[in-house]
This record gives structure tokens, sequence and C-alpha cells, in this order.
């Protein structure tokens, strides 16, 4: 079994790294200031190849694995979670396009979204449904042009701010089996935005209600086949949570360096506080935690990218785990800054308030416990 990382793994890992610390770091503050990302930001990150990680070359993307996703995302994470997961979520709509949409759905969507001309946003949560994700009941009915969608998505990265929207609607009867995919574009008749939530964390993603009111769709904006558009969104939320981990494990551990440099200045009773035992401890338990909680996030990866019949449940473990232990391992490295911890300037406190949320988005961590235990029972 090895644990090592290949040779061009580590030069994924030290690529994203270097240009988050070098594009997005230093803007990361003004940016959640502002509440947006400059969207001239997100050609340079497609420049890279990852606009489009897991679309086929041939459609303009990189065809990575999901362990080299891990490692894209970890290394983003650590100069800005929120515009990692901003980019998780436009890429977990390229892998569905590319996996499930038609040859011509593909030559259609797919460069674009590589290139990142056009930045994807993810809408499957609405007011009523968020982990009863199969209730929900945004309507697209069939016309002689394509579909007539009406309804309301809830939490939608990107709303307002995004060039096209992959929509799970209900074509059909109640349930998983009557729900499909469509792309709504910005600009369509019939779209609109609610106003810009106001949160806790994630303040660069600009973040709203997409609404739906008689919003023409063309019938070929249809991804796949009808009906089958809950399992396209289930399948990609193996990988969303397999993102959203990797985010949460950046960020705790800059959070941590940040700590591990403080705590070698700071001085208290004539030393520095990293002399003494008690605090020592600390940093010997978050860095245990992460390294655990690091490995078992890519052996999750590694199952989903072999295919293996417990993949699912990885992916539930790593997402309850990683996002678990990676906040409450920032919110210990801000305790361990004291006073300082609480203020801006240090960066401690956007990183635990931008963890916050991973525990909750890509199925909160209450239903990864859900998913563990009836597939432990089912087996």
């Amino acid at each position: 079994m090895d644990f090592a990382l290949s040779e061009e793994q580590t030069l994924i890992f030290d690529m994203a790294k270097g240009f988050g610390e070098e594009h997005i770091a230093p803007h990361a503050q003004k940016w959640e200031t502002e509440g947006t990302i400059p969207k001239e930001l997100w050609p340079q990150i497609a420049e890279l190849g990852l606009g489009g990680i897991y679309v086929s070359e041939e459609y303009g993307g990189s065809g990575l694995s999901r362990l080299d996703a891990t490692l894209v995302f970890e290394a983003l994470a650590m100069a800005c979670p929120s515009v990692g997961s901003f980019l998780s979520i436009h890429n977990m709509c390229g892998g569905m396009i590319d996996k499930f949409g038609s040859e011509e759905t593909k030559q259609k969507w797919l460069p674009d979204l590589c290139s990142m001309n056009k930045v994807f946003s993810y809408c499957l949560t609405e007011p009523g449904s968020g982990s009863d994700a199969a209730a929900l009941k945004t309507r697209a009915e069939r016309d002689n042009e394509g579909y007539v969608l009406n309804g309301t998505k809830a939490f939608i990265s990107g709303g307002s701010y995004s060039d096209a929207y992959v929509c799970m609607v209900r074509t059909g009867e109640d349930g998983p089996k009557g729900i499909s995919t469509v792309v709504v574009e910005d600009g369509a008749d019939g779209l609109s935005f609610g106003a810009l939530e106001k949160k806790m964390g994630w303040l660069s993603q600009p973040t709203s209600q997409v609404q739906f009111d008689d919003c023409k769709v063309p019938a070929d904006n249809l991804i796949g086949e009808e009906g089958k558009g809950f399992s396209y969104a289930m399948a990609g939320l193996d990988g969303g949570r397999l993102n959203i981990s990797a985010g949460a494990l950046g960020g705790a551990q800059k959070a941590l360096d940040l700590t591990v440099q403080y705590m070698s200045e700071r001085k208290a009773f004539g030393k520095s506080i990293n002399q003494f035992q008690a605090l020592q401890f600390r940093l010997a338990e978050y860095e245990t935690k992460l390294q655990a909680a690091r490995t078992f996030l890519r052996q999750a990866a590694w199952k989903l990218d072999n295919g293996d019949h417990d993949a699912t449940k990885f992916c539930a473990m790593a997402k309850l785990m990683v996002t678990d232990v990676a906040f409450d391992v920032a919110n210990g490295c801000l305790q361990l800054h004291g006073g300082y911890g609480y203020l801006a300037d240090y960066g401690i406190e956007k990183i635990v308030r931008d963890l916050r949320v991973h525990q909750i988005l890509e199925g909160t961590n209450e239903i990864m416990r859900l998913i563990i235990s009836r597939q432990m029972i089912s087996a």
C-alpha cells in the first residue's frame, strides 16, 4: 500500500498552492468585503486546467481523478476556502455534463465551461427541500419549444453572478424518478434572482435564490434523459463531498500553519508561548487530527476513482470526519491566538467562519450519518 503522491500529483498541489498564494490570498479579505470574486480570476484559473478538472481532454478539460481534485481544492483553500469552494461547484457541473450529457450537449457547454468563459452554478436545494432533496417542487413542463420552468432554488452560490445554472427540476411524478436536469442560461426569459443573502462565511461568494416564472428553456438544454436527474445529482454529490472536505482541510491546515508561526513570536511570562507544554500538546493534537483526516479523505477519493462498491459510504464518512475535524482545529487555532484570533487582520476568524458551512452543505453531517448507518445495516 503506497501512501505517497506521485510526482505529477505533487506538481498539481504545488501549482494550485502557488497560484492561490499569488493571485487569491492577497485579495481574499478585500473580496470578502466587496461580496464578490472578480470574474477576471476565472480564466486565469482555467489556464491551469482547473476549469474542467473532470472533463475529458477532447472538450478542453484536464481529465484528472477525484484524488487529484482533492489536492487542488485543499491547496486553493489554503488561500481562501470561499474561492476554492466556488470553483468546486463549477467543476461539479462540468463533471455532470461530461458524464451524463450527449455528444451534442458536451459540445454545446463544455468548451466554455472549461475555459471559464462561462461560470456555472449548481441548483438543487429549494426553500422547502434541503436534506430531502427528492421532494423538490420546481416544475418543468414541456411545450413545443422545450420546457417552461416555475419554482425557486435556495442558497445558490453564484445566484445572479454565474452565466449558467445546472438545475434539477420536476418533469414527472413525485419522488426521485420524476426529476430531470436542465441548463438555464443567464438572461433567460423568466429567470430572476432574490436579494443577496447575508451570511456568516463564504462572503466573497454571491449567494441568492434563483427564481423561475414561466422561464423558457430550449429542449436541447436537457442533460441526459428525462427522469434521471436525481441520480445524476446524487452521483455528483459523492465528488462534491470530497471537494468540500478538501476545502475544509486546506483551510484548517492554513490556520494551523499561522498558529505555529504566531506561537513562536508571541511572548507571555518571559518566553514564547510555544514553549509551554500544555500548548505544545494542543499543536500535536491538531496536527495528528489533520493528518488522519487527510489520509482518510484520500482513501475515499481513491475508492470513488476505482468505482468501489462502498465508495458512497466512504465519501460520506470522509465528509463527516474531515469537516468536523477541520472546524474544530480552526476554532482551536483561534483560541490559541487569544484575542488576536478574533481580529480580522490575523486571518483566523475568517477561516473559522468559512469552514462552518462545510459541515452543512453537500448534505449535512447528520445526513452523512444516515447514509453511513443505512449502508452498514443493508450490508
